[in-house]
């Protein structure tokens, strides 16, 4: 297997409406290994591709999703956006965009024949939710469609990230962790590592800011798999390779590979 792994960002971000379906076949089509995405439960219990707990930013609503349908949700344009923040890059098709749900993305995967390619699923969980739910939806999800060895299930809620353990031990999983105001003393005392090893992660992600030479190795002598993101820059894949680092996530595949 290469390294780095390129993995795009809510699909192809930098350039196609993220988190939307047209995002994700664009990741693939520029060269990507693989895609991260966000999920979240509709009112209905359905676990559906947004990263927002509504609508305001990409659908132009106040709506929260956990107050809609996922019916309602296949309507919401969550593309138009894009286009009026992102001229040079408009498409006609981006303004056809609606959220869509985990199921159609394994679809489109099967569609699409990418039997060798990664999705990051990324639990979404604000403080203070129940997450029983979303997380047995999603292992149930990826049980039935037969993608254990396709797909990474994240968080930066590690409980959830036990539970996906407990509930499908074959299920990979990964600790998500970003910077915070003692992010320095973080990094020295390593509590990340021993975080991520107690929830069972298979992986541990990595913000860029916290990727140092010292927390990779010291993860790779865990037998943690590192990844880091949101990496948009390509002097990253060299210094990715040298650490050992086994994916990249990224908002634009393309630039990077090239």
């Amino acid at each position: 297997m290469k390294s780095p792994l390129i993995i795009g960002h809510r699909g192809a971000s930098a350039v196609a409406p993220e988190n939307t379906l047209v995002a994700f076949e664009r990741g693939f089509a520029d060269g990507a290994d693989g895609i991260e995405l966000d999920v979240r439960l509709s009112r209905d219990g359905v676990p559906v591709i947004i990263h927002d707990a509504n609508l305001k930013r990409t659908g132009g609503s106040a709506q929260a999703i956990a107050e809609l349908t996922a019916a309602e949700l296949a309507r919401a344009d969550v593309g138009s956006w894009f286009n009026r923040a992102h001229a040079a890059l408009a498409r006609p098709e981006y303004a056809k965009q609606f959220v869509p749900t985990l199921e159609q993305v394994f679809a489109t995967l099967e569609t699409l024949r990418a039997k060798d390619r990664i999705i990051y699923v990324e639990l979404k969980i604000d403080r203070g939710d129940e997450f029983r739910g979303l997380v047995e939806a999603v292992a149930d999800l990826i049980s039935q469609r037969g993608l254990t060895k396709q797909v990474v299930v994240i968080s930066f809620q590690l409980a959830a990230v036990a539970l996906i353990k407990e509930l499908n031990s074959s299920i990979r999983t990964g600790a998500l962790f970003e910077p915070k105001r003692s992010a320095h003393r973080v990094v020295r005392s390593s509590p990340m590592i021993s975080a991520a090893l107690e929830c069972g992660a298979n992986e541990i992600l990595f913000h860029r800011l916290l990727a140092t030479r010292r927390i990779v190795e010291t993860a790779l002598e865990a037998d943690l798999v590192p990844v880091v993101w949101t990496v948009d820059d390509p002097k990253w894949i060299e210094r990715a390779h040298n650490r050992g680092i086994h994916a990249l996530i990224t908002n634009d595949p393309a630039m990077m590979i090239k």
